[in-house]
């Protein structure tokens, strides 16, 4: 017999008993390994122990770098490999769900047919495992192309090969999978499952049970699987950096104005010159100051203002120094140091109630294409966290310094990082465990 241990989702939410084998469906180039690896994240930045399984991974410990012929239907050898990196993908994830009491896994594969999908359920049922079934469907000629140029640059089955052959191979991958592809239609009409047609131009939603496969639904719902960037900056260099002082609603110095001025050339080096941006700010006037000059670019970049996007509230010790409150409150220091991302500033917030308001935040950036974000240290940390999968415990610990612009681009199998330096003097803001951050 196994027992089943409560867990929560970060938010006091139970989901006790709750086991939930997310099962990836489509054609290649179609962003299931992109979908699988945001819906880890997200799980993972609110709390809720998650793992991806990429049947693709273990196939390759046998075949490292098949060509189009290895998927041909007809190729007994290549079946049977590719069915045993399937056997072997579901066996680990009972065992994760078993011995680690996870909560909810991916399987990130094409599972194109009917009798691939049953046997999943299956397996899952006889470990009382919860299916929901995630198929993406696009028939975009565009989107489809994007997809085979980013699988060519970046999947670890063309590394090293020539790009051009490795789309024409990967082409001919495809169409061996659409000879025996078939949709989830009315025959599976007993399964749990979300259809995203088009890029979630249309949704279609089947059967959902509980809270968490809702949870899951709806993060689907606002995903897009178009290339685009997010572009990250702390305000410039305020008052309250100069005297070392944390939270307050002060003015940018003298400094955190070079940087507002710099920032449109920041940005365009960075921006191809087609690309349209939306600037967010947080409502306090040190985000609003430094993202004026790039408000006001003749781009004719829209801008918004998000109290979401606020600075974490420290409560009574809004506009005080680390010295002044490692003085009043000492206790409080100390608990902070121990745990970080879980403390609570008396009257004010701690690093886990930011994830909980900026989530809607994180569904409006996924709905949305390219986005710049003028906040603050800790809410800058929060948002890092979520795209770069940082650990919830490190995540309050991160340097992230003035004067910095920083680039995020989601990719299939990782997001890639470019930072991009104002070269203007700021004070640093990061203070280590134990430290009380006197400022140079």
């Amino acid at each position: 017999m196994v027992t089943y241990y409560k867990k929560t989702n970060g938010e006091g939410v139970q989901v006790e008993d709750t086991r939930i084998a997310v099962i990836m469906v489509g054609l290649p180039a179609r962003g299931k390994s992109l979908i699988a690896q945001k819906v880890v994240r997200y799980l993972a930045w609110l709390s809720i122990s998650a793992k991806a399984f990429n049947v693709g991974s273990y196939r390759r410990a046998d075949t490292p770098q098949p060509t189009a012929d290895f998927f041909d239907t007809t190729n007994t050898d290549g079946e049977r490999l590719r069915h045993a990196a399937a056997e072997a993908a579901v066996a680990d994830m009972i065992k994760w769900f078993n011995n680690d009491y996870g909560v909810v896994a991916i399987l990130d594969a094409t599972n194109s047919t009917k009798a691939r999908r049953r046997w999943v359920k299956q397996r899952c049922d006889a470990n009382n495992i919860e299916t929901l079934y995630v198929e993406s469907k696009c028939d975009q000629e565009e989107l489809i192309m994007s997809n085979i140029m980013e699988v060519k640059t970046t999947s670890p089955d063309y590394k090293g090969q020539d790009p051009e052959a490795a789309a024409k191979d990967f082409r001919n991958r495809i169409r061996n999978y659409e000879k025996v592809y078939q949709t989830i239609d009315e025959d599976e009409k007993d399964l749990t499952y979300v259809k995203l047609i088009d890029v979630g131009g249309q949704v279609i939603i089947n059967q959902i049970k509980d809270y968490l496969q809702s949870r899951v639904v709806y993060y689907l719902m606002n995903l897009h699987i178009k290339p685009r960037s997010i572009w990250l900056s702390r305000h410039g260099e305020s008052n309250f950096n100069l005297e070392g002082k944390i939270g307050g609603d002060a003015d940018i110095s003298v400094r955190g104005e070079m940087y507002a001025k710099a920032l449109p050339d920041l940005v365009a080096s960075s921006v191809a010159p087609d690309q349209k941006l939306t600037i967010w700010t947080s409502t306090l006037k040190r985000t609003i100051q430094t993202a004026r000059f790039l408000a006001a670019s003749p781009k004719g970049y829209d801008k918004l203002e998000w109290k979401a996007l606020d600075e974490l509230d420290s409560g009574v010790c809004d506009g005080l120094t680390y010295q002044e409150i490692a003085d009043r409150y000492p206790e409080d220091f100390r608990a902070r140091d121990d745990d970080k991302y879980n403390y609570r500033y008396r009257g004010g917030e701690s690093y886990r109630d930011v994830v909980i308001r900026l989530e809607p935040i994180i569904m409006e950036l996924e709905r949305s294409e390219n986005i710049i974000i003028v906040t603050h240290q800790a809410v800058l940390r929060c948002i890092y966290a979520y795209y770069m999968n940082v650990p919830q415990e490190q995540s309050p610990w991160m340097e992230v310094p003035l004067h910095t612009l920083i680039k995020l681009t989601p990719r299939a199998y990782s997001t890639e990082e470019v930072r991009f330096k104002g070269n203007i003097p700021a004070v640093s803001t990061f203070r280590t465990k134990g430290s009380t951050a006197k400022h140079q």
